[in-house]
């Protein structure tokens, strides 16, 4: 009655409002207007406490006033509670409405409704008044229920009480105790709505710790048997939902776990899986609900499974096992719910922990369709769903037992690679992350043993993983490169890329060893279903081959980009221990990939490695990598070495136990290692091991250009060392002080030099080896060395100049070949040696020894080298030098050999090319001296005891002679000549060789152009033609006559067979020679056929028509040499044949074929009148008169298209022939042009200036190049043909280059 009171009060100010909602109209205007909610919908309290527990109000009414009002209290929930909260009786009365509405009606919408509205004023209000009332009311009503039929609606509100304020868990079991126990009444009742509001309510008092615990005893002694019991003969979905619900809270707790799993099961007995005779174990109810097909139920029973094996996989996964479980949750891998795929991932990743899911061969079932289900999950976008599959799959991968194989073919092992490759592409750096260490765990052997092994998907696999690992290496490295300090998230980044990288080179080492362990596996070499003709890409030696390249292009660069961040001792461990194993899995390349990475200042890299973080007794195994990388790049290095000899097995050995003991002792930077190699104190066994080894690492990273340390502090502690070594009276190894010797050459500065102490004891040393080529390494600074000091050159300078050119491979075609070197780029190791000669020049006497003694190949690249030299460098007088050293090893050589050289050097030939070399670096006539004539002499000698045959030895020397004719004062040619002249031998080997012009020799080579022979034949004729001369002029004193068949010359020359054209030139020199001295010589005594004209003698008619014949055949072929040799024997003919008889000497100068020859040479181009044997050849034509040739009218055309001509152009050769054409032509009478005579006569005076300086006319030039050889024509001399119009130089590739008479 007190509260209709107050909300009666007032109701004098009420008035009607139209917009209430008006429950009960015929008393609503009593209500007290603070009752009626404010805003729409204008709900009046009061009216509903009147309506609410009328007995005559429909249900469905009072529903509507309820839904009304829950309206309401969704929309405007602080003002309704401001309504209720004005008068507490009032809201505790109006709780306690709702409450009976809830007891007392049936409808189940009704009760829906009245318990939402409930829970929402509870919350709102959140008064402990009201909590408690409503708990009291619940309990009452549950002890005055004779059954649980009503207690549905109680119960259902109770656990939405607890649900939406969790504390009332605890104050419901420690306050109303009694309550509790009425909820076993409700669990056994057999209505399952009943059970499920039960579980649910059970189950959110289980959810709170302090609850949970104060009901333990009520679990153990009812609740639980009585739980699987209701688990398992549950039918509805609810009750399922809500027991597992339950159940899963329960799980949450290890006691209550133990007490389920110990009550029905002992753990790994199959059998007590099933239980004891009614009772029922927890493996099997839920293997039920994984067999339902209802997928919430599929997942709620895998969440319990996963639940308990969370507090111990080892000791309750064996259960699970023993039931198959783990069959049943693979094939919900399967599925299409992201859900239940990822529970199922969850519990797989527990069961996996067991030995026995291995043993029971459930991953050898499962695995397809773990490798489908990855595949599929992939395609879906949750990111968890990824990581969880793939951590499942490294699991598995990781746990396997070796002796089960996992893949059972080969195709699945590539659907497996595919996965992951696609896994590992993934842009999500977490996902991406366990895609690798699953990578790392497959690159197993027993994974990849079923053939065929799927090479190209591995390669795929890894070319992603290395791809991935190298973007994400960029970000760090950017940022740092823009000049960005380290932020926290930088520093992040750099942790991540750390740990991404470091699973990656995880990986990486993985299929190195793999690649190890394949290599002793026949099956795994090559796919064995491979087509014998198809190409074998997927072989064990094409993946090798990948991972060696994959390493060097890809891991090297991402670490040393890593490394200029952080250090991670871990990370560098692997790294160096694939290094090593890529020794192993490319044999054929570790030298090459050793020498690379020595290059790149890994050595450098790996002792500051051993520096920092190895010195004392932590990370040992990083020192061990550390250890055995150098020790196998070293051993790689010296095994193979570029610049020095193989070792012997000997000196490998003693230098493999000499690293595997002083490796891993070192552990000191660069300037302590260096005070460590100082150390003059007593140096012990190990020590000294120690020194030996920092020697072979600075020795090996000096070389491959890799210098860590100060160059002068090295060349110190060097010689410091060998004057420890010196003192204690040791001998290094020849290895060690190869690097020791090696290091001071490239350490000494130029001003810098060894002390004499330390000089001689590096001469001790070296005398104490067997061979210099022991410690012999090949550079131009350790040749500098070496010459420096002349303790070590005397003794040892001839053999380190012949280690250094049998390692010198530079192109000595190229420079041998090449006339004008002075354009040539030398090699920097030539200009090196260039540099030595020029400052000590005595080191050519050691060269000359060399070309002598030395094998062919070392003395062909040593004259090369000399030559070269020689040319470049004329300011250096070296030539009296060089010819008296050859001067006294050809005495010895004559000496020592007698009458016959086949016991000589083969380099004989060498060394007499390099004295013709000598011999044409005088650039101006000289008179012979004493050692001159000695060698004149002594070369003679030498061509006597030689035969024709002797070409390479006969061919300088005749160099050397006819230039020592030609290059010299008149009165040394005379002495000269004489001397050759005494040589009975030498006229008869002349005679004996110009015979072989002719002869059937059976060999074609003696007369064709561009052979040896050949240019020895025209040397011959040549030779013979120049000592006739002289003989002639001088009237010499003949020991010997050197007799010629005329005959075979005119017909040599009349019919000209495949014969070498500068040959023909060469016999047309001795025949102009011969006519000029008109056959007197007594050198030479032509032998004449048995008929001749007493007029021409020796020649007969007939043998000068034919040579005429002969001679316009001859100029007909248009080489320029060839044509000079023709035209000058022409001349001196008809000089002959005038002198003898002027009419026969007209006739022949007349013949009408001349003017064919003419025409047919004019036809060469429009300047071919220049030519200067065209000249001359008309100057004769002019001289005798010809006009039928030459007509008075043609001279005049030539006069005018000379006169316009420019004469400044023109070789010296060619304006000495137009001045004696023009004096013909004026001498003759043929000037009629008055304009004509004036041009030519200022040309006349202006060539006489100009060739007063000039030589007498040359038209032939003596072949000092040839095939074969290697003498030098010098391109600067006067009267060469090298500036000719027809272009042909010196530089052609002919046996004669030229001809000089």
């Amino acid at each position: 009655m007190a509260v209709r009171r107050s909300l009666a009060a007032c109701s004098a100010e009420f008035g009607k409002d139209e917009d209430a909602v008006l429950f009960l109209e015929r008393a609503h205007y009593r209500h007290d207007p603070r009752w009626l909610l404010p805003v729409s919908p204008r709900v009046c309290v009061a009216c509903m406490l009147e309506l609410l527990p009328e007995p005559g109000v429909s249900v469905v009414r009072k529903k509507h006033v309820v839904s009304c009002f829950r309206d309401a209290l969704v929309r405007h929930a602080s003002l309704v509670t401001q309504l209720l909260v004005q008068d507490q009786r009032v809201c505790i009365h109006f709780i306690s409405m709702l409450f009976g509405l809830l007891c007392s009606v049936e409808d189940g919408s009704v009760t829906d409704l009245c318990i939402e509205v409930l829970v929402q004023l509870t919350m709102q209000l959140k008064l402990e008044q009201i909590i408690h009332c409503l708990l009291d009311e619940c309990q009452k009503q549950l002890c005055n229920m004779p059954s649980m039929q009503g207690s549905l609606a109680i119960l259902t509100l109770l656990g939405k009480l607890v649900d939406a304020i969790p504390v009332l868990a605890d104050e419901l079991v420690k306050e109303h105790g009694n309550l509790i126990e009425h909820l076993m009444r409700g669990l056994v009742y057999s209505n399952e709505g009943v059970q499920a509001s039960v579980c649910y309510l059970y189950g959110k008092l289980y959810s709170s710790p302090v609850a949970a615990e104060l009901l333990s005893g009520h679990f153990r002694e009812k609740l639980c048997p009585l739980l699987l019991s209701t688990l398992d003969s549950a039918q509805t979905k609810e009750l399922q939902i809500n027991c597992l619900g339950l159940l899963r809270h329960l799980l949450k707790y290890d006691l209550f776990v133990s007490m389920i799993m110990n009550k029905f099961m002992l753990a790994g007995n199959a059998e007590s899986v099933k239980g004891s005779s009614g009772e029922l174990s927890l493996p099997l109810v839920l293997k039920k609900f994984l067999l339902s097909r209802d997928e919430s139920l599929q997942v709620a029973s895998t969440h319990c499974i996963t639940s308990v094996l969370v507090h111990s996989p080892v000791k309750h996964a064996s259960a699970f096992i023993h039931a198959d479980i783990p069959e049943f949750i693979f094939e919900h891998l399967s599925s299409s719910s992201e859900v239940l795929v990822w529970s199922s991932y969850n519990c797989l990743i527990l069961l996996v922990e067991e030995p026995l899911f291995f043993s029971k061969c459930h991953t050898v079932y499962g695995i397809e369709a773990v490798v489908r289900s990855l595949q599929g999950s992939l395609k879906m976008t949750s990111t968890e769903l990824h990581k969880q599959g793939l951590l499942l799959f490294a699991e598995i991968l990781t746990r396997q037992p070796e002796e089960i194989r996992l893949f059972t073919s080969s195709a699945m092992c590539g659907d497996a690679a595919r996965a992951l490759q696609e896994a590992v592409s993934s842009p999500v750096l977490e996902v991406a992350a366990e895609a690798v260490k699953a990578t790392s765990a497959f690159l197993r052997k027993d994974h990849q043993s079923a053939p065929p092994v799927q090479y190209t998907a591995l390669r795929a696999l890894l070319e992603a993983m290395l791809s991935r690992c190298t973007e994400l290496s960029q970000t760090p490295l950017n940022m740092r490169a823009l000049g960005h300090p380290y932020s926290k998230e930088s520093e992040k980044a750099i942790l991540r890329m750390g740990k991404f990288l470091l699973s990656t080179l995880e990986g990486f080492r993985n299929a190195c060893r793999l690649a190890v362990e394949f290599q002793g596996e026949p099956l795994a070499q090559e796919n064995p279903f491979t087509a014998p003709s198809a190409e074998k890409e997927d072989t064990l030696e094409a993946f090798s081959e990948f991972l060696l390249s994959a390493c060097d292009s890809l891991c090297i660069p991402m670490v040393m980009r890593y490394l200029e961040q952080a250090t991670h001792p871990g990370l560098m461990e692997i790294f160096l221990s694939i290094l090593h194993s890529l020794f192993v899995i490319v044999p054929h390349m570790k030298e090459k990939f050793s020498k690379k990475l020595a290059a790149s200042s890994f050595i450098r890299l790996t002792l500051e490695l051993k520096a920092r973080f190895c010195s004392g007794p932590s990370h040992s195994a990083l020192n061990q990598a550390c250890s055995s990388f150098l020790y196998y790049m070293c051993l790689n290095l010296l095994s193979a070495p570029e610049k020095t000899g193989l070792p012997s097995s000997e000196e490998l050995s003693a230098v493999s136990e000499l690293l595997q003991q002083g490796l891993p002792q070192i552990s000191s930077r660069g300037p302590e290692s260096l005070a460590f190699l100082s150390d003059c104190q007593y140096v012990e066994g190990a020590a000294r091991q120690r020194q030996y080894c920092i020697l072979l690492l600075f020795y090996l990273a000096y070389i491959h250009e890799d210098r860590f340390v100060l160059e002068s502090e090295l060349f110190v502690a060097v010689q410091r060392f060998l004057l420890s070594l010196q003192d204690q009276g040791e001998r290094p190894p020849p290895m060690v002080f190869r690097a020791s010797i090696y290091l001071l050459a490239i350490c000494q500065d130029k001003d810098s030099a060894l002390d004499e102490a330390v000089v001689s004891a590096i001469r001790k040393f070296l005398e104490g080896i067997s061979d210099l080529h022991l410690v012999y390494t090949h550079h131009p600074l350790l040749l500098r060395f070496f010459l420096l000091y002349p303790e070590l050159m005397s003794r040892f300078g001839h053999r380190v100049l012949e280690l250094w050119f049998s390692w010198e491979h530079s192109s000595y075609e190229e420079l041998d070949e090449v006339l004008s070197a002075r354009q040539l780029n030398l090699p920097t190791s030539l200009a090196a040696l260039f540099q030595i000669l020029r400052s000590s020049p005595s080191v050519l006497l050691i060269l000359l020894d060399l070309v002598y003694s030395s094998p062919v190949d070392v003395a062909h690249k040593v004259l090369v080298i000399l030559r070269t030299f020689l040319r470049r460098n004329e300011d250096i007088q070296v030539g009296g030098l060089i010819r008296g050293h050859f001067l006294l090893i050809l005495q010895h050589l004559l000496v020592e050999h007698g009458t016959s050289l086949s016991g000589a050097s083969g380099n004989l030939a060498l060394l007499l090319s390099l004295l013709s070399l000598v011999q044409l670096r005088n650039k101006s006539e000289q008179e012979l001296d004493s050692m001159a004539m000695k060698l004149l002499h002594q070369v003679s000698k030498l061509c006597g005891k030689c035969s024709p045959v002797d070409v390479d030895i006969l061919q300088p020397s005749f160099n050397f002679l006819y230039w020592s004719l030609h290059q010299t004062t008149p009165n040394s040619q005379k002495r000269a000549a004489a001397v050759l002249i005494s040589n009975t031998t030498l006229i008869e080997l002349l005679e004996k060789t110009l015979v072989l012009t002719w002869a059937d020799t059976g060999s074609p080579a003696w007369t064709e152009g561009g052979s040896p022979r050949s240019a020895l034949l025209c040397s011959a004729w040549l030779l013979t033609a120049s000592l006739s001369s002289q003989q002639h002029e001088g009237g010499l004193q003949v020991h010997q006559t050197l007799s010629v068949e005329l005959d075979q010359v005119v017909k040599t020359l009349s019919f000209p067979k495949k014969r070498a054209a500068l040959l023909s030139a060469a016999i047309l020199c001795f025949l102009r020679t011969a006519l000029q001295q008109s056959f007197s010589s007594v050198l030479v005594a032509l032998v004449p056929s048995g008929t001749s004209s007493t007029i021409l003698a020796p020649l007969g008619t007939s043998q000068v028509l034919h040579l005429v014949v002969g001679l316009q055949n001859l100029l007909v072929q248009k080489d320029p040499l060839l044509s000079q040799a023709c035209v000058g024997c022409l001349e001196a003919l008809l000089d002959f044949l005038h002198a003898r008889s002027p009419d026969i000497a007209l006739h022949v100068a007349s013949q009408p074929w001349h003017r064919f020859l003419l025409s047919t040479l004019l036809d060469a181009g429009d300047s071919a009148f220049l030519r200067p044997e065209i000249l001359r050849l008309m100057t004769l034509f002019v001289q005798y008169r010809s006009s039928s040739i030459l007509s008075r009218e043609e001279v005049g055309h030539l006069l005018q298209d000379l006169a316009l001509a420019d004469l400044s152009t023109l070789s010296s050769t060619t304006l000495q022939a137009l001045r004696s054409f023009f004096l013909q032509v004026r001498n003759m009478g043929l000037l009629a042009d008055h304009s004509t005579i004036q041009t030519l006569q200022a040309s006349l005076e202006g060539l006489s200036s100009t060739s007063s300086a000039e030589p007498p006319l040359q038209d032939m030039l003596y072949p000092f190049l040839h095939v074969g050889t290697l003498a030098w024509v010098r391109s600067t001399r006067p009267g060469r043909l090298k500036d000719h119009p027809s272009g042909r130089g010196c530089g052609q590739a002919s046996p004669l280059e030229s001809l000089e008479l």
